[in-house]
C-alpha cells in the first residue's frame, strides 16, 4: 500500500445513496466493506464524516435558525452517522472507536490526537466527529484539521464523482477533469471541492489531497494502492 496513514472524508449525502433523507443500509454496507478491506491490508484510518444527509447548519439559517445553534444540530448529525457507520464497522468485526469533539460520553470518547493516534496503532478505525467541535467550520476543515493532528500520510475525499472537474460533472456534461490540481490552482479557478478554510489548512501543513468515486465498490483500495484515479490536489 502507498500510504500507511489515510484521513478519509466521507459526505453525509453520500450514505443517503438512493434515498431522500437519513441513511441507506445498503450504502453504508458498502462502505464499511471498502473501509474494513484497506483496514485488513494494516492501512490506519481516521474517518470525518459530514451530516448534510440529516441536517445542515447553512440551509437552517434560511429557515429562522441561529447559526451556532444550526451548526451544533450539523455536529450532532455527524455523531448519527459515525455510530452508523462504527455499527456496521464492528458487525463485520471490525475494530473501531467513535471518537466526539464534544463532550458526550457514553455516544463517544472525548476526541485528543494522542488517543486517535493510540487507537490506530492498535489497529481501530478512529471514527472523529462533532466537526471541529465549533461553529462556522465545516466538515471538510474538521477533516483537514484532524488529518495533520493524526499525522496522516494523506487526506481522501469520498465523493459521488471521480475527481475534480472544471465544472460540476453532473450539470455540465463538458466538464473537464483534471489528473492532478495545485491547492493554488484550486483557489484561482474558484473550485469548490472543498472550503478555502480546509484548503488552506492542507495548503500550509502540506497535507495533500485525493478526491475520488467512492460510490464504486473497490475504488477506496485501489486509490490507496496507488493506482492513477480521481485528482490528486498537492502544493
Amino acid at each position: 500500500m502507498k500510504y500507511k496513514r489515510i484521513l478519509l472524508k466521507l459526505s453525509g449525502e453520500s450514505l443517503m445513496g438512493e434515498k431522500q433523507y437519513g441513511v441507506d443500509e445498503m450504502r453504508l454496507a458498502e462502505y464499511a466493506e471498502q473501509i474494513k478491506e484497506v483496514a485488513r491490508q494494516g492501512v490506519e484510518i481516521g474517518i470525518v464524516i459530514g451530516g448534510g444527509n440529516i441536517f445542515r447548519g447553512l440551509s437552517g439559517i434560511s429557515k429562522g435558525f441561529d447559526r451556532v445553534k444550526g451548526d451544533q444540530m450539523g455536529m450532532l448529525a455527524t455523531v448519527i452517522n459515525s455510530l452508523a457507520l462504527s455499527s456496521a464497522l464492528t458487525s463485520m468485526g471490525q475494530k473501531n472507536r467513535v471518537f466526539t469533539a464534544i463532550r458526550m460520553e457514553p455516544v463517544g470518547e472525548l476526541y485528543s490526537n494522542q488517543k486517535a493516534i493510540e487507537a490506530l496503532k492498535n489497529g481501530e478505525i478512529a471514527i472523529l466527529s462533532c466537526g471541529t467541535g465549533n461553529p462556522f467550520f465545516t466538515t471538510d476543515t474538521a477533516a483537514a484539521l484532524r488529518g495533520i493532528e493524526i499525522e496522516a500520510d494523506i487526506l481522501l475525499k469520498g465523493t459521488r464523482v471521480n475527481g475534480v472537474f472544471t465544472a460540476d460533472p453532473e450539470k455540465d456534461r463538458n466538464a473537464c477533469k483534471f489528473d492532478e490540481i495545485t491547492f493554488d490552482e484550486l483557489y484561482f479557478r474558484g473550485l469548490k471541492v472543498m472550503d478555502l478554510t480546509a484548503a488552506t489548512l492542507c495548503k500550509e501543513n502540506n497535507l495533500p489531497l485525493i478526491v475520488f468515486n467512492m460510490d464504486v465498490p473497490g475504488n477506496l483500495k485501489k486509490v490507496i494502492s496507488g493506482e492513477n484515479m480521481g485528482t490528486y490536489v498537492h502544493n
